[in-house]
């Protein structure tokens, strides 16, 4: 039996906002902020309300919170706390709310250890995401390419920018982020690409760091050595999974813990998917309070996605790759709850999930596409920026 069609597009024309910043982190901030002023109170707006249907939350309570993460990010990346007052004193709003826009997962997810064998029965489910990398045999036009879904609560979708962040000497960074977030997925001009994927599960209550701010400080890097070292060096607050992709034609998966990490390397031909489930190996404390996965349905994704982008090798250009890709990526077996998520309309509007961005980028050309929204209705944009261009960087020919 064939899966429902997709409903009807609703905003098949819409566009990802460009926002670029250059400068001083706070200047940058400043800048970053300014351009998404009604943005990031729009968001502001959404996740008061979403916090406090999850979680029974006022917004006080979730800034007074994000707070606890203040100090431990002033230590790791001071730059970064910077640049986040920087958003704020644009925006016009407070630190605080800034950082809890920044660490939205890490408060979710702050239960005491008590109560985590409680909450995990009831735990919602992590960020959705299905990400994938394809280079060699499995890329037919000779590209390295990388890419993923990015599923998370739909009403966040329409905060959603593509942000240029130039900073010399650190590489030029292109991220699809909600607006006042430092990091989530991207690449860099040093032609290394970040796509995660939460992976849930409460582990100890030590503080760990936020993973915008891990995100960031992984592409900040000039070398996947160096990004991967990030990843295994810092202690995030909770469990997401980062496949690193590098124009070079290499590709690793961590599944990174606050109880540890598990990788995964791409089939023999090239091809690597990573989903919302732990692939390399349940870690040992989730085990043993008989872990399930929160996203079931990442248990379908992962192979369709695998089967759909198996068709790469047969690609004869960038074009037909960025189809291929694009068709695979809007994949509607399980629907809602597919590869291209869609809202459930058996849940309360606020809870609505769906795909907010399909993106794929040409790590051999530079060019990066992204949809917003769904990519079954609508194509991908081309963003105006290549990788490989800017004042600073690894300008290389390509």
């Amino acid at each position: 039996m064939a899966p429902p069609p997709p409903p009807a597009p609703s905003a098949a024309a819409r566009t990802l906002p460009l926002v670029e910043i250059s400068g001083t982190p706070r200047e940058r901030g400043r800048q970053y902020g300014e351009a998404v002023r009604p943005l990031l109170h729009q968001a502001l707006a959404y996740y008061e309300s979403a916090f406090g249907h999850s979680a029974g939350l006022t917004w006080d309570q979730v800034t007074a919170r994000a707070e606890r993460w203040l100090a431990p990010v002033r230590e790791y990346a001071p730059d970064h706390v910077e640049e986040m007052r920087g958003i704020a004193e644009g925006a016009g709003t407070g630190l605080a709310d800034v950082l809890a826009l920044n660490a939205r997962g890490e408060v979710l997810y702050d239960k005491s250890f008590a109560a985590m064998a409680a909450a995990d029965a009831a735990e919602e489910p992590a960020e959705g995401c299905t990400s994938f990398a394809a280079y060699g045999a499995a890329s037919g036009d000779g590209h390295v390419w990388a890419g993923q879904n990015w599923d998370w609560r739909a009403q966040a979708g329409e905060t959603v920018v593509m942000l240029r962040v130039v900073q010399p000497p650190k590489p030029t960074l292109l991220m699809q982020v909600e607006a006042g977030q430092i990091g989530r997925q991207g690449a860099n001009s040093a032609g290394i690409a970040l796509n995660a994927n939460g992976l849930g599960g409460r582990f100890d209550a030590s503080v760990g760091l936020p993973q915008t701010v891990v995100r960031r400080a992984v592409l900040d890097q000039h070398s996947i050595t160096d990004a991967l070292d990030v990843l295994c060096r810092t202690r995030a607050h909770i469990a997401s999974n980062a496949l690193l992709t590098c124009r070079e034609g290499f590709a690793i998966d961590l599944e990174t813990t606050p109880a540890g990490h598990g990788w995964l390397y791409p089939d023999d031909d090239g091809l690597l998917v990573h989903g919302n489930h732990y692939q390399a190996g349940v870690p040992a404390p989730l085990a043993a309070r008989g872990y399930r996965p929160m996203s079931s349905d990442s248990l379908v994704r992962v192979p369709r996605a695998r089967q759909g982008l198996r068709r790469l090798r047969e690609s004869g250009g960038p074009e037909e790759s960025r189809r291929i890709i694009k068709d695979a990526l809007s994949d509607h077996l399980g629907h809602p709850e597919s590869l291209c998520t869609h809202p459930d309309p058996r849940t309360p509007e606020v809870k609505h999930w769906s795909t907010l961005v399909s993106s794929c980028v040409d790590l051999t050309s530079g060019d990066y596409h992204v949809t917003a929204g769904t990519p079954c209705d609508r194509e991908y944009q081309h963003l105006p920026w290549n990788l490989y261009d800017g004042p600073y960087g690894e300008q290389t020919t390509r």
